[in-house]
């Protein structure tokens, strides 16, 4: 059970302390947004690379941008350590999930909610992961989408049948009042934004999360 603070919620102007305040956690969850894909505008490679110097914990880049087949490569070839693409963007997501995997990082696909899982469960054998999103993509503090879970177990299902070790992230409105649900229909990786650097101790609330995670967790 792993958890990785999204800094979307942090402190734009102090992220080196930011990330400091969860090294206990997993992952950095770094989102991307290229006012196109999603109506935001975040950071991008510049930014991230300055933030892989001084991380304590390995990077995991969320792209919701246009033509991650293009940009996706160059954030593994940077040093993230995990890069997810989003199935409705790419164009070409197998020769895009190698690439970032030839570059020495996990691949990994999301999908929206409103996204069917089904059409890309032949994807599983090029991926280290699958996203399953549990708010629209593109602004933090949006609440928990529940409806999202039957989509998880569907995705443990078909993780069960082709074997191999992929994992299953969730990401919005995960909180200690969420986590558990998502634990019981198969997550393993829980991205929280607010619920980390929202409460008084980032680094508690990571601790609290991850044993909450850990005592709902899915019967392999």
């Amino acid at each position: 059970m792993q958890i990785s603070p999204s800094i979307l919620s942090a402190d734009f102007a102090n992220l080196e302390r930011e990330l400091k305040a969860i090294a206990n956690a997993d992952w950095a969850h770094v989102d991307v947004m290229d006012n196109h894909f999603v109506p935001n505008l975040t950071l991008g490679l510049p930014v991230v690379e300055a933030l892989l110097r001084v991380s304590p914990v390995p990077v995991d880049c969320h792209l919701m941008i246009d033509d991650p087949d293009r940009w996706a490569p160059g954030y593994a070839e940077a040093g993230a350590r995990s890069v997810t693409f989003h199935v409705e963007a790419a164009a070409d997501p197998v020769a895009t999930a190698r690439a970032i995997r030839s570059a020495g990082a996990r691949a990994a696909f999301a999908v929206k909610p409103g996204t069917a899982f089904a059409p890309y469960e032949d994807l599983l054998p090029e991926v280290d992961m699958v996203l399953v999103m549990t708010v629209e993509p593109g602004f933090g503090g949006q609440s928990f989408m529940a409806d999202q879970m039957a989509k998880v177990r569907q995705v443990r299902e078909a993780v069960g049948r082709h074997g191999g070790e992929v994992w299953i992230q969730v990401d919005g409105g995960v909180s200690a009042a969420t986590i558990e649900q998502c634990a019981e229909a198969g997550a393993d990786v829980f991205v929280a934004g607010s619920a980390v650097y929202g409460q008084e101790s980032a680094a508690s609330a990571v601790d609290e999360l991850r044993a909450l995670a850990e005592r709902h967790r899915h019967p392999a």
